[in-house]
């Protein structure tokens, strides 16, 4: 819990599910965070090697985070926690 137990790591993760993405795509799929929110919960996942970030060499820069390995272990407890969610916002 303590490496994803705040409000929005859990959701950047759960999107990250589908693959790599470019920060702003990510970040439209959670339109409730800040940019300050956003980019501080990224360097913490990063730092705690559940997400990574790619630097694309182009002009203009282009960058993509991702899941790692450990990140992906994640991957049934995100899913039921989107599922509860569901469950209990229906119900």
């Amino acid at each position: 819990m303590e490496l994803i137990g705040t409000k929005w790591k859990p959701l950047i993760l759960f999107h990250l599910l589908e693959g790599p993405q470019r920060s702003g795509i990510l970040q439209a799929k959670i339109p409730a965070i800040s940019n300050k929110m956003f980019t501080q919960s990224l360097r913490e996942l990063e730092r705690d090697h559940l997400v990574y970030r790619e630097v694309f060499p182009e002009v203009p820069p282009r960058v993509e985070y991702g899941l790692t390995k450990k990140g992906f272990t994640l991957k049934e407890i995100l899913i039921s926690l989107d599922t509860w969610g569901k469950t209990i916002h229906d119900g």
